[in-house]
């Protein structure tokens, strides 16, 4: 027996330092990638500055954020990654390469990135902005030493002020477990605190989501290049030349004009601007082979709109599984059992499709934040963005990214339940709330698809037909289809 017991807790302890390799191999490659990220987007003048100090607390500063950016990944790949791992496991059952892939590790990670991202929002993040800002109390000694001091007191004001109102709400709301939290701190009022924050995210992401969908046709056509039908590039081309040819010299002579002269150089400066970005988009699609210039375009927007109409009718069948079927209803659980059966009902294929739903809504959600006029000013720029508007990204991303597991089970896109304190959220077992969200997220994304795709479509044939060149300002309800047809055909004989 003692034998026994001595192999059972060696067993146990292999496999508790295998988890911990594999999860920190993971978590260092994603630091990796996130520095390299921040790196390209850092202000460089901000980390290369006569005054030593300053450069040692950005450096700390960008450190904490790389740490909260690939905390903001892995929450990411948290579904992608277990959903995977089932069908893995359901592909390899008996195989000895595939005894590391397992349920206890899956759980691990996702109560890692739990706590990773609970330290990253409520310490990490303020500690960061506090310490940049910091210059040391007054009458004390100039140094790094003398800002930590002063961002610690700030942190736990802030998080004075933060426990109390918090503890006020739940006071408000349920009282029993208020009264709890002033003993149990870490068991009740922490996850009360991290459930408001990622019923936040939620929201935001309810907000975002369907706004990145529609924007995602002009971002991904902004990428590619458009067919045009009846144009003649080379035409064009030339044209676009020699009007930039003729702007830099009438920039070139205004350097040395008269007063009146340069009053006009900022403005054709901005002409300057927009006719190269002309003339590099003409050469692009000059160099474009033929099946990229007219299938490619076609092709993926074509994909992003088979993506979008599907992630809407997967939303439209859970609403109905809500209202007939109570375990549809999103709830956490503490064993995944992996490698039983699979999360689709159309095994392998459903799950890989259900993979690429989670990772293109989250795509979506970062494309409809940067695009909203809110959040506008904290997009980043390569080489160009200060500290400060780092911290804001890290800190928006790791509240969308963390919130998006919840986001994708209460949507129905994946039935894998959530693991660990993911599922505590005292507000998933809302019937009402989670039913509403359903049917907002439905409302909200067929009508900013409908609105995007009846314009694009339209806008795409009127310059295909080369009806944009007219003098006239052209309205969709001007130009019918029978129009666009009537003059492709006439120009095409």
């Amino acid at each position: 027996m003692e034998t026994e017991d001595v192999s059972v807790r060696e067993q146990l302890f292999h496999n508790r330092v295998r988890e911990t390799i594999i999860c920190v191999l993971l978590f260092t490659c994603l630091y990796i990638v996130s520095y390299l990220i921040l790196t390209h987007f850092k202000k460089t003048a901000e980390f290369i500055t006569d005054d030593v100090e300053d450069a040692t607390v950005n450096k700390i500063a960008l450190w904490l954020c790389t740490f909260t950016l690939s905390v903001a990944v892995c929450a990411v790949l948290l579904l992608p990654i277990s959903i995977l791992s089932n069908e893995v496991l359901l592909t390899f059952p008996q195989s000895y390469y595939m005894q590391w892939l397992n349920g206890s590790l899956i759980h691990g990670l996702w109560n890692l990135v739990f706590l990773f991202s609970n330290l990253s929002l409520v310490f990490l993040m303020p500690f960061a902005y506090f310490f940049t800002e910091s210059e040391g109390f007054a009458g004390s000694r100039k140094g790094v030493m003398a800002r930590v001091y002063e961002a610690v007191v700030l942190l736990l004001l802030l998080a004075l002020l933060v426990l109390g109102i918090v503890w006020v709400a739940s006071a408000l709301l349920h009282d029993n477990i208020a009264r709890k939290s002033l003993y149990d701190l870490w068991e009740y009022y922490l996850p009360y605190l991290y459930s408001g924050i990622s019923l936040f995210g939620v929201l935001l992401l309810l907000l975002c989501t369907p706004f990145g969908l529609s924007r995602m046709f002009s971002v991904t056509g902004s990428l590619l290049v458009k067919p045009r039908l009846l144009e003649d590039v080379e035409e064009t081309l030339n044209c676009t030349t020699f009007e930039e040819d003729s702007l830099s010299r009438k920039l070139n002579y205004g350097g040395s004009a008269s007063c009146w002269v340069k009053l006009n150089l900022e403005a054709m400066k901005k002409d300057h601007q927009t006719v190269r970005s002309k003339r590099i988009a003409l050469e692009m699609r000059r160099k474009a082979s033929p099946w990229q210039r007219n299938l490619g375009y076609p092709l993926a927007m074509l994909m992003l709109l088979a993506l979008t109409v599907m992630c809407v009718l997967m939303v439209c069948f859970n609403v109905l599984e809500l209202l007939l079927d109570e375990t549809a209803m999103p709830r956490g659980m503490e064993d995944p059992h992996l490698g039983m059966a699979s999360f689709s009902m159309f095994g392998a294929l459903g799950a890989a499709v259900q993979v690429v739903l989670i990772l293109y809504l989250m795509v979506s959600s970062v494309v409809g934040f940067y695009s909203s006029p809110l959040f506008t000013s904290l997009m980043p720029r390569a080489q160009d963005t200060n500290l400060t508007q780092i911290i804001g990204n890290c800190v928006s991303l790791l509240i969308l990214s963390s919130a998006l597991p919840v986001f994708s089970r209460t949507l129905g896109i994946t039935r894998f339940d959530l693991l660990g304190d993911f599922g505590r959220y005292n507000w998933l077992g809302n019937f009402y709330i989670v039913f509403m969200y359903n049917m907002l997220f439905a409302g909200l994304t067929s009508a900013s698809l409908i609105n995007t795709v009846t314009w694009a479509v339209q806008r795409e044939l009127i310059r295909a037909f080369g009806l944009h060149r007219l003098p006239l300002t052209v309205s969709r309800s001007t130009v019918p289809f029978r129009l666009l047809l009537a003059s492709g055909l006439s120009k095409i004989q």
